[in-house]
């Protein structure tokens, strides 16, 4: 393995280290970043760094929910310049994100301006857009100044920053997210916060709970768009057991009824990401190809609401048919995948099942309680203590005050004086107060109070409202020290705060009612094409260059018609829209078409070369309306074919499906019917051989077997005939001419044949 040396600079010290070292470790450091800085989520709080900054950004700027807005640019360079060292776009992209209420559950950003919308217009710039916190976002920030989390310095150390918020709800699920990280992922579904404080409290009751009960609480997830999940309960039960999945999540409609037995589709909820405008386009694309014929039309209504309008081609269509169709063809059908690999502990990467990522979340507000309930305590002692130092001062206020006016530095010398019972004022027993503990003298703190104490406080009243005060701190300290000592009771008091914050954030809260629903997928019957399409009478035209076109009902197939210059006539047949077309090319391959899906015969039609993937060097040798049952005789240029089934050549692609193979020079040049039990063929010397269909093998591909044999030249055309019929042919005035003694031209496969009878066609065709 060769080394990395770097070059001696001036001054600088000569290092190496193996290429694999180096690569690994800074890939390493990369893959790293990556999964614990930007792509993952934490499982504590739900959030990624760049959306945990913006919030506290919003609140360092004191941007309260029911307070004013600050532009998006103030907002998203606060956060750049102090927490996020990434662009400026990036940051405001995320931050738009949190507002729209179709892509975030409970936004966390309460937006105004253009913040984007479900057609997948992008927002504002952020010089136009304005922004504050949302309650939600409040409810994940509070406790930030009690101590309940840990914080670290930003990325240049002149501020901090939390290194996860204290969130009263489980966000993670609550809002869902998505990353991609080096190599690995998540993708999590948005929740219902009443559904998930349910789940939590239940398994704070029962710490061991089963993954498969929390779904008494929590059926699946609750999109931000509503729509209909379809997904079986048994897959979604293993999906949140094991943290991987999906959901089959379908848009939400009904049938208006429009009178005289007209009615249209109306889709008032789309899935989940799905955007709107290109949903509509898909459904236009549908409708254009003709994948779907009972579809007619496409409208968008939508104005503050979805209102997709769908029309059928016929009132006779069945409603689920035409929606069993377009789940299949359309996005108004989609999976959500789902895979739930957080952070956990802001650290560990996991897929975590429901359970695990719940109870990360719950071990998360106990620490958050416990915290901020020492972080409490910590304040009332404070409190207590200077407490002491005032009620010293109001029994000995007469003492103090001389003190302060007469002595030069009086602050050490309230600190020297012994404050004991001796120097206590007059006053009734009911109303004594003990001195403080000790030896009587106050400390720092408390002389600091005193001397910092108004004038104005040196009331009778005070002094009542001190032992009150003092009374209450001391009783909320010992049910802080009892809750500090007891787990039950801490999670009797986390019980209570999700309780309060599902009451909050519940079905009365706007927007807080489950908008997802459940029911059962049924089966989405196979409806054949021709099922869905109206039965009408039709004229296929098709031209020597390719042009292709359906004219409306059985014209006269000897009228003459229009082409472009310098074509003509090539195929013209009667036929009807259900019926299937077929299309042999000299690649030797077959193509399906549905006449009802051809263009209509107001212009010249299309090329047929833009409908199926037929290549520009090939040429179209047949075509013809595919009936059941019926065995075709094909054949290549070199004297090789055999007979095949037509309902094996039937393509399901626009490639269509290859069943004669050519090679070289060689190509596909007979495809004709099976109608008797002899076949004919003349070669490019017009000999003639005649042999019985019984000795052509039937494949469904391959090269064939050896039809006439040929010095020079090759096949020119091969038919099928019976023999008690006879040969027939057109002479050159048109006629048909028939020839029932055909011994002189009767032998084996592959034999070379004998000159073609007199009157034959100069082309050397049958037909």
């Amino acid at each position: 393995m060769s080394d990395i040396t770097d070059l001696p600079d001036q001054g600088a010290q000569e290092t190496s280290e193996p290429l694999r070292r180096a690569l690994g470790d800074r890939y390493l450091t990369y893959a790293l970043s990556t999964i614990m800085h930007r792509a993952l989520p934490d499982a504590r709080d739900g959030l990624k760094p760049v959306h945990r900054r913006i919030l506290y950004a919003m609140r360092e700027l004191r941007l309260a929910s029911n307070g004013g807005f600050r532009k998006s640019a103030k907002i998203s360079g606060d956060v750049m310049g102090n927490y996020h060292p990434h662009g400026d776009a990036a940051i405001y992209d995320a931050m738009a994100r949190l507002a729209q209420d179709f892509n975030v559950r409970y936004p966390l950003v309460d937006g105004q301006g253009n913040f984007g919308n479900i057609d997948g217009d992008n927002p504002a710039a952020s010089r136009y857009t304005e922004a504050r916190m949302t309650a939600v976002a409040e409810a994940m920030l509070e406790g930030l100044t009690e101590n309940a989390v840990d914080f670290r310095e930003n990325y240049d150390g002149t501020l901090t920053e939390p290194v996860v918020l204290p969130a009263q709800f489980p966000n993670l699920l609550a809002n869902g997210s998505s990353g991609i990280a080096v190599g690995m992922a998540t993708n999590i579904p948005p929740h219902n916060i009443a559904e998930l404080c349910d789940a939590c409290i239940h398994l704070i009751k029962t710490p061991d709970a089963r993954d498969d009960t929390l779904l008494n609480y929590v059926p699946g997830p609750d999109f931000p768009t509503g729509g209909i999940i379809v997904e079986p309960a048994e897959n979604i039960a293993a999906a949140y057991r094991t943290g991987k999945g999906g959901f089959r999540l379908r848009c939400r409609y009904e049938v208006e009824d429009l009178g005289r037995g007209q009615w249209q589709i109306v889709v008032t909820e789309i899935p989940y990401q799905v955007q709107k405008s290109k949903l509509i386009e898909k459904i236009a694309e549908v409708i254009q190809t003709k994948k779907i014929p009972i579809l007619a039309d496409v409208r968008d209504e939508s104005a503050d609401d979805i209102r997709l309008i769908l029309e059928p081609r016929s009132r006779s269509v069945d409603p689920e048919v035409l929606m069993g169709m377009l789940y299949r063809n359309s996005d108004l059908e989609v999976r959500f995948s789902l895979n739930m690999n957080v952070l956990i502990d802001g650290v560990t990467p996991k897929v975590c099942s429901m359970k695990e990522v719940l109870r990360a979340f719950l071990d998360h507000r106990r620490e958050v309680l416990q915290r901020r309930s020492a972080h409490r305590m910590e304040k009332i002692d404070h409190r207590l203590e200077v407490l002491e130092g005032f009620i010293v001062a109001f029994l000995n206020l007469d003492r103090v005050i001389d003190i302060i006016r007469y002595d030069d530095d009086p602050k050490p010398a309230l600190m020297r004086e012994d404050w004991g019972k001796d120097h206590v004022r007059a006053t009734d027993e009911k109303d004594y107060i003990s001195p403080p503990p000790g030896d009587g003298e106050l400390n720092e703190v408390q002389v600091d109070a005193i001397l910092n104490m108004r004038l104005r406080s040196l009331r009778r009243l005070e002094e009542l409202e001190l032992k009150r005060e003092q009374a209450e701190l001391m009783e909320e300290r010992a049910g802080l020290e009892d809750l500090l000592e007891s787990e039950s009771l801490q999670w009797d008091s986390i019980t209570d705060q999700l309780r309060a914050t599902k009451k909050q954030f519940g079905k009365d809260w706007e927007g807080g009612a489950r908008r997802t629903t459940f029911a059962e997928a049924g089966e989405i019957e196979d409806v054949p094409l021709e099922a869905m399409i109206d039965r009408e009478p039709i004229t296929v035209v098709c031209s020597e260059m390719g042009w292709i076109r359906a004219m409306t009902g059985h014209i006269d197939l000897t009228r003459e018609l229009k082409f472009k210059d310098g074509d003509g006539p090539r195929f013209i047949f009667h036929a009807e829209t259900t019926d299937r077309l077929l299309v042999f090319g000299s690649n030797g391959r077959f193509y399906t078409l549905s006449a009802a899906t051809l263009p209509g015969g107001r212009g010249m039609g299309e090329p047929l070369r833009l409908i199926v993937d037929l290549p520009n060097e090939a040429q179209i040798v047949g075509l013809f309306i595919h009936q059941p049952g019926r065995r075709l005789l094909v054949a290549s240029s070199a004297g090789d074919g055999f007979i095949v089934p037509e309902d094996e050549v039937i393509a399901q692609t626009r490639s269509g499906k290859q069943v004669l193979n050519v090679r070289g020079d060689t190509r596909a040049l007979v495809c004709t019917p099976m109608s008797g039990d002899a076949i004919a063929t003349v070669g490019e010397n017009r000999k003639v051989l005649v042999f019985g269909a019984d000795e052509l093998p039937e494949m469904g591909r391959g090269k064939g077997v050896r039809l006439q044999k040929y010095k020079d030249g090759g096949l020119s055309d091969a038919t099928s005939f019976s023999f008690s019929n006879g040969l027939s042919w057109l002479d050159p005035a048109g006629r048909t001419r028939t020839e029932t003694e055909l011994s002189e031209w009767q032998g084996k496969r592959a034999g070379s044949g004998r000159m073609a009878p007199r009157g034959f066609p100069r082309n050397n065709k049958f037909t």
